[in-house]
């Protein structure tokens, strides 16, 4: 019967129009690239992926009163016995407004012996803070803090007796850009080499290796051109390049991986390379295509926060998913034909095949004791890996904020400088009062109150200010909240601000609006966005793929084991999150200092990606046993069959995701260590514990209840069997 379905008409006309299908992807690759470069791609802009009252401030802020960047200038004595008001100290100060002032992309100078600027003085009298604007938008913020930068060093050189250093927005957002850029090159350094190098290992050959980083190079490239079109419309987050690096890498060398295993082996079995390529296309292609499409359904949920970055998340991480199923069942299969059997050249003697020969022993060890008593299989593994779980239970998510950056960083020293000297600073909080007319008396009384009250709470203080822009219909009341910002600390002073104070002052007055914003209220809203969000990603995830798995393998069961196990792995991978990093485990190993909690958006995000490449594993698995079972093997013989034919490279897929991860776990920003760290846990736990032992062996605890499909849905659930195609008798 001849074989139909996508994978396999695209196989087999790319494999018979070779060089064409090699040429249109390349060409589609350049094309991708030439139309990002043309048009650009259009980023987020500060303050546009807000949410809640922090975010309908900010919106009010962008739209109404713009507001420039400030930064400021901490001057402190390095010894005893001076103090502000020395004239040692005075002579510094000036000199540094005397500096900026002449900087022509500065303005809004403020020094601390300005008429009533005394809360720029610290209560000790030993430190003082020079305050200044940088206008414009953010690339040229970027580039002018540089100028106010060198005036400072050159102000540092000049009173070394005396500490002058510069923080703010854009500073800071300078050196963390700097971090990140190292921490995400070194990643990238270290991931190629690596990959490579296990391929190497897998195939026992240089132009095998090749191939499969090849398709996730160019799907990876034609996607970072690609999401210029769509961020016309959705603005991108800048960090959703390094995302689609990391998924695009990840999918298209396991894509490669299955498709070339299962050709190789076809090959292997005495079929011709044409006959090979379409075998491989009728089974591991189509599992390409479920696997991608479960992938894009996980990546889907994040619409459902509603929160712009996530939403590019989204854009990016689909498009990649999408690119490198493409080029799985079009290029890899031209490129296989064009190549034959000269895939196998730069042959490294003995190494592909003892190392297939060893996992496939390791396999089928494991395997036998597991099929012959499977609910100790079953039960035993269940065991773990609820164990593991079980910290999730008390997990938590708390923004590291600058807890997240090196300590050690020079401009980190000097926001600990500020902080010290002026609690709450570095970080304040902003009050966002609308009205008709903000200068009104009813308004400028509110106000006052508002001022003093937080003054007299204790878990706010100085320096407080009140800018209004010029249409008087948007004013800006600045203060500065107890703790570092994102600690507890700060967050019962901004619940103190939000629910007691506002209402008691501002929101007594009619046709008033009064919305908090800045740092630790942007992370507060961001957490309850998430919290209320959540459940609507989890639900639309696992019930659409849920309806994918019915429809693919036509079996009620399989879709609910195989949710079940997903779920299972990644209640473990956040078990050990929770021990890890909201406790103190590991910190010297990992040269971290813990928070106590996990990121807030890292839970929300790793299950969408986990639960999407942990079914990369578990449809290309299954595939396999369905279509053993569908040959006629009993669903025992199916299962040990499909997990064994497997094992080589899922195994290898798993062994390359965990090392490009762990490379993350050992980057210096905190979210980047729990990100890598939580994924190379998630994906080991999948690819030992779930696919060696608990899907086997409950696999084979159901039997033939595995297919159960109702009488009632055998007509109503579209789709048709997997492919059911000879299986080869020997191993690539």
């Amino acid at each position: 019967m001849e074989r139909k379905g996508i994978a396999v008409r695209a196989g087999r006309w790319s494999a018979r129009h070779r060089k064409r299908a090699i040429l249109l992807w390349f060409a589609f690759v350049i094309a991708s690239l030439a139309v990002g470069s043309a048009i650009g791609t259009k980023q987020l802009g500060n303050n546009q992926d807000g949410t809640g009252s922090s975010g309908r401030a900010d919106a009010a802020v962008q739209k109404f009163f713009p507001q420039p960047d400030q930064e400021d200038v901490i001057v402190q004595p390095r010894g005893h016995g001076v103090t502000a008001h020395s004239p040692a100290f005075k002579a510094a100060v000036a000199d540094v407004v005397t500096r900026l002032n002449k900087l022509s992309v500065v303005n809004g100078v403020e020094s601390p012996y300005a008429p009533g600027n005394g809360g720029l003085i610290s209560r000790n009298g030993r430190s003082a803070l020079v305050q200044f604007n940088l206008p414009g938008d953010s690339d040229q913020v970027n580039d002018h803090v540089d100028q106010a930068l060198a005036q400072v060093a050159a102000a540092q050189r000049d009173h070394p007796r005396l500490v002058v250093q510069e923080f703010g927005g854009a500073s800071a957002n300078k050196a963390l850009s700097g971090v990140l850029s190292n921490d995400l090159h070194r990643a990238e350094r270290l991931s190629l080499p690596i990959t490579l190098l296990i391929l190497v290992v897998v195939f026992g050959a240089l132009v095998a290796a090749a191939v499969p980083v090849l398709l996730a190079l160019s799907a990876v490239a034609a996607t970072l051109g690609l999401i210029a079109l769509p961020s016309q419309l959705v603005a991108f987050d800048g960090s959703a390049s390094s995302v689609i690096v990391l998924i695009g890498m990840a999918v298209g060398i396991d894509y490669a991986l299955f498709y070339i295993r299962r050709e190789r082996e076809e090959r292997a079995a005495g079929h011709s390379s044409e006959e090979a390529l379409e075998r491989a296309a009728a089974t591991s292609g189509r599992a390409v295509l479920v696997s991608g499409m479960t992938v894009m359904i996980a990546m889907a949920g994040l619409f459902l926060t509603g929160n712009a970055t996530f939403t590019s998340f989204a854009v990016g991480t689909m498009t990649v998913v999408a690119v490198a199923m493409l080029g799985s069942v079009t290029f890899l299969p031209a490129m296989l034909a064009a190549l034959g059997d000269r895939i196998d050249k730069g042959r490294i003697p003995w190494l592909g095949r003892r190392s297939r020969r060893r996992r496939t022993g390791v396999w089928a060890r494991l395997l036998r004791p597991v099929l012959a008593h499977p609910w100790f299989g079953a039960v035993t593994a269940f065991a773990l890996l609820a164990a593991l779980a079980v910290p999730a239970l008390g997990l938590h998510t708390a923004e590291p904020g600058v807890r997240d950056v090196p300590a050690n960083l020079p401009v980190m020293k000097t926001y600990a400088r500020i902080q010290a000297a002026f609690p709450g600073s570095p970080a304040p909080a902003q009050v966002v009062i609308q009205s008709q007319n903000v200068d009104s008396p009813a308004v400028r009384s509110a106000e006052a109150r508002l001022e003093r009250e937080a003054l007299r709470s204790g878990e706010m203080g100085g320096p407080i200010s009140v800018v209004a822009n010029r249409a008087r219909t948007l004013a800006i009341v600045q203060l500065s909240l107890n703790g570092d910002g994102t600690d507890t600390t700060s967050y019962r002073a901004l619940d103190t601000l939000r629910n007691r104070l506002i209402p008691e002052t501002l929101g007594q007055l009619p046709g008033v609006t009064a919305n908090v914003t800045g740092t630790t209220a942007g992370s507060q809203d961001f957490s309850s966005l998430l919290s209320r969000r959540a459940p609507l990603v989890f639900a639309f995830v696992l019930g659409l793929a849920f309806l994918l798995l019915l429809v693919t393998f036509r079996s009620l069961v399989i879709p609910i084991t195989a949710i079940g196990l997903n779920l299972l792995s990644v209640a473990a991978a956040y078990g050990v999150l929770a021990l890890v990093f909201q406790h103190h485990w590991a910190q010297k190993l990992l040269g971290f200092t813990s928070v106590g909690g996990v990121t807030s958006w890292l839970p929300l995000f790793m299950f969408v990606i986990l639960f999407g490449l942990s079914m990369d594993y578990h449809v290309f698995i299954l595939s396999r046993i369905k279509e053993a079972h569908d040959r006629g093997m009993s669903t025992r013989d199916a299962v040990a069959h499909g997990i064994g034919s497997t094992a080589g490279v899922v195994t290898s897929a798993a062994v390359v995701m965990v090392a490009v991860f762990s490379i993350f776990g050992s980057l210096s920003m905190l979210e980047l260590k729990e990100f890598g760290v939580g994924l190379a846990v998630a994906v080991l736990i999948d690819a030992t514990i779930v696919r060696g032992v608990l899907l086997p062996a409950t696999m084979t605890i159901l039997g033939e209840r595995n297919w159960y499909l109702p009488a009632f849905l055998h007509r109503r659930v579209p789709g048709r069997r997997v492919s059911a195609v000879a299986e080869p008798v020997a191993r690539a």
